[in-house]
């Protein structure tokens, strides 16, 4: 495939001025929207084979929410793409202002393999929308899914339009060195470095979608049974391999001993007594992931599960228990089914010990104080997250997800996404007549009052 050449047949596309148009967006949503509900079990079959998935996570976690962004965008893309009146200062007095939304071109959107179909089709959508043309580049760990989509968006757009690159680290690089208009990557903080520095390259903009180690803490006063119901709804799904997943656990003493409890009760009730026998648990995405999430779980800390599928690349939900720092499972994001759990004293502790990491991409808090949790979330520097619940924050249409420093950069879902992919001009239409003189030489002690009369 000839990189070079799409790129260059996509920007001539573009250049025709056919995706300013709102009919020819809406249709190009429309044929996705269609292409996914025709290849639906196409795209079970291959997260089944990739991640082991089952039909009912896939749908919930992938399927479902590109439905939901799909019939969000087309229903509110004409509102969108309508310019935005602003105020005109009476500087500028007469005439009128507004900001109009103008797509930045041809696009390049990297996408992981942990949520392949979602973390790729998303992002689409909002390329779309905003009127650019796509480079598409699926993760390759994620072969089956990568085949699919191919197949499925070669089948309904031609590749000057949107494109999918197949492949591995040299085609990355190949990509990385194209001149494109706006860069989209959701992937590790460690390849984020190296795609902000090749876009620097050529003055790109780009959004970063990381990750991080997003902590959970759980003070005194929450309900432990819910707690323990929803963390491990969130840590485990897809064996852990979720961006925002709960990465750590930060438990108040007092309350320590019953919340692992409740936390071992709750693995037996959603996965079975004998998870790696339960047919919808799924699977680490390779070996080499298997080997070093393996390699995290420390025998000494273990106080629930850490037995191990080597053939099928599977590992039990486990709970690390009176983890410390040096841990090593505390020195990576996890990205596995491993939930390491630590205590604190005082509210104090629960800053110093988030502070050891570098910024997440989510925060969880589990409590029943209010002006705490005010507090908390204002004090923390983090992307977004949850009061009393995990990772249902970046289910929403009707807020931005994306993170802050190490954790990312930029933001998109629903209008958020349209914005991401779209330059805002600000633009000022001024009045023939009356022209004041004001601005014009030669200037006056007399004019000089009157400006700073207009621009207090």
């Amino acid at each position: 495939m000839d990189i070079k050449a799409i790129v260059l047949e996509q920007k001539k596309f573009f250049a025709t001025g056919q995706t300013l148009n709102y009919q020819f967006r809406l249709d190009a949503l429309k044929k996705l929207l269609a292409a996914v509900h025709r290849h639906e079990e196409d795209i079970f079959q291959a997260l089944k084979a990739d991640l082991g998935k089952s039909q009912f996570e896939a749908y919930l976690t992938e399927v479902g929410m590109v439905y939901s962004e799909l019939n969000h965008t087309i229903k509110h893309l004409k509102k969108w793409m309508k310019p935005e009146k602003v105020k005109n200062p009476l500087a500028n007095f007469p005439g009128k202002a507004w900001r109009q939304p103008s797509p930045f071109g041809n696009v390049l959107i990297m996408s992981p393999w942990n949520y392949p179909i979602l973390l790729t089709l998303d992002p689409l959508i909002c390329a779309l929308s905003a009127g650019n043309t796509a480079v598409v580049k699926p993760g390759s760990y994620s072969k089956n899914v990568s085949l699919v989509l191919n197949t499925m968006l070669s089948e309904i757009f031609e590749p000057n339009y949107v494109a999918v690159v197949l492949g591995g680290r040299q085609e990355n690089a190949e990509l990385l060195d194209q001149k494109f208009e706006y860069i989209f990557f959701t992937g590790s903080p460690q390849i984020g470095h190296l795609v902000q520095e090749k876009a620097s390259v050529h003055l790109t903009p780009i959004t970063l979608e990381l990750g991080g180690k997003s902590p959970t803490i759980i003070d005194e006063t929450a309900n432990i049974k819910l707690a323990a119901e929803r963390t491990v709804f969130g840590k485990f799904l897809n064996c852990g391999q979720t961006c925002v997943a709960p990465d750590y656990f930060i438990v108040h003493e007092s309350v320590h001993d019953q919340f692992v409890e409740e936390v071992k009760k709750e693995i037996v009730r959603q996965f079975g007594p004998k998870p790696l026998e339960n047919e919808n648990y799924g699977k680490i995405i390779n070996e080499k992931h298997f080997t070093r999430v393996s390699g995290l779980i420390h025998p000494d800390k273990i106080v629930f599960g850490g037995t191990i599928d080597a053939e099928h690349l599977r590992i039990e939900p486990t709970i690390l228990d009176h983890v410390t720092f040096d841990d090593p499972v505390m020195g990576e994001e996890i990205f596995g089914p491993i939930m390491p759990i630590m205590t604190y004293k005082d509210d104090n502790e629960v800053e110093e010990m988030i502070a050891k990491n570098p910024t997440p991409l989510a925060l969880y808090l589990f409590t029943t104080r209010r002006e705490y949790a005010s507090y908390l979330t204002q004090k923390i520097s983090f992307g977004g997250g949850c009061i009393n619940d995990v990772i249902v924050h970046l289910a929403s249409n009707h807020m931005p997800f994306g993170g802050v420093g190490n954790s990312g950069m930029g933001s998109y879902h629903g209008k958020w996404g349209f914005e991401t992919f779209s330059h805002y001009k600000s633009i000022h239409e001024k009045k023939a007549w009356p022209d004041l003189q004001l601005r014009y030489q030669p200037y006056s002690k007399k004019k000089l009052n009157l400006i700073k009369k207009f621009l207090k």
